[in-house]
């Protein structure tokens, strides 16, 4: 196949799973007219039409998911045969993908992607916010982080951190208000402040477990958002109640800035994960980041 080709179906592959000319033009950095001629020019030579073009969307034909399916696998093998040629230099090097949310980011991986940074020049981090359950296979991802409830089972997955629990919280000026709840049941007759969370399809809804017995509360309240550090300010402002694992809210908590309730219904989960598929663990930079990353400590 001419080098050009392999090039073109490159550039249609991102195209096609980003569903968008500008978001693949600033990840291959290009123009979107270049590669909108590139796409024109394969279904040209083909007799296909590989897209479906709107003034808003792009998404693949039949033809063009079928291409898409066919050439996902044929391109992570490539990645993977090249990344296997950075097990022969003297230094470790490339770049790692990794989707995560913001607090993991910011907290356990960050930490680590620093030290790693300053004594390996050639390794590279391109690390991606989204609170989204990311596909990191199809999406071209090394790794992800994720709560490890949510991991998929078929990846392999290193705990990074211990076993958290949820904690609902208020300012104290709200409990001079409001009595403080006294079982989730009660939470009907308070200010909740809602997440809204794409991987749970709308609004988080609070679970609670005491005793082996499980509840699910759908809260209420003046106030929404999809940002957890928003929902916190919204709390510190005694607007109402907010519930987020207690690695958010701690240092509120330990300066008094905020209250928890309903303790004795917070029972720990387990913390955060990296997963991974097992064709990236022989990497030699991946491997840098599994070992900084991998929790020691008691769950």
């Amino acid at each position: 196949m001419p080098r050009d080709e392999l090039s073109d179906l490159m550039s249609f592959l991102i195209v096609a799973k980003e569903r968008s000319f500008t978001r693949a033009a600033a990840r291959l950095g290009t123009s979107q007219s270049a590669l909108s001629h590139v796409v024109r020019r394969l279904e040209q030579k083909h007799g296909v039409r590989l897209l479906t073009r709107t003034t808003r969307s792009v998404s693949p034909t039949e033809a063009g998911q079928r291409l898409t399916a066919a050439l996902e696998p044929a391109f992570a093998d490539i990645e993977a045969g090249l990344d296997q040629l950075n097990q022969y230099r003297s230094q470790p090097s490339g770049t790692v993908r990794i989707t995560t949310s913001s607090w993991p980011a910011m907290n356990i991986l960050m930490p680590a992607a620093n030290r790693i940074m300053a004594e390996n020049p050639d390794i590279c981090f391109d690390v991606e916010t989204d609170p989204r359950l990311t596909d990191i296979a199809s999406d071209g991802f090394d790794a992800g982080i994720r709560l490890g409830e949510r991991v998929e089972k078929d990846m392999i997955a290193v705990r990074i951190g211990p076993d958290i629990r949820l904690a609902v919280a208020g300012s104290p000026d709200y409990f001079k208000k409001h009595a403080p709840p006294e079982t989730p049941h009660d939470l009907t007759a308070h200010n909740c402040l809602n997440l809204r969370l794409p991987t749970w399809g709308g609004l988080y809804v609070w679970e609670f477990e005491r005793d082996g017995h499980e509840l699910n509360v759908r809260v209420e309240g003046q106030f929404i958002s999809n940002d957890p550090d928003i929902v916190i300010n919204a709390a510190l402002n005694g607007q109402g109640l907010l519930c987020l694992p207690d690695d958010y809210v701690r240092p509120y908590v330990a300066s008094g800035n905020l209250v928890t309730c309903l303790d004795d219904w917070c029972q720990p989960f387990p913390g955060y994960h990296l997963y991974y598929p097992s064709r990236n663990q022989n990497a030699p930079a991946f491997r840098l980041l599994v070992d900084a990353l991998k929790y020691r400590g008691k769950t």
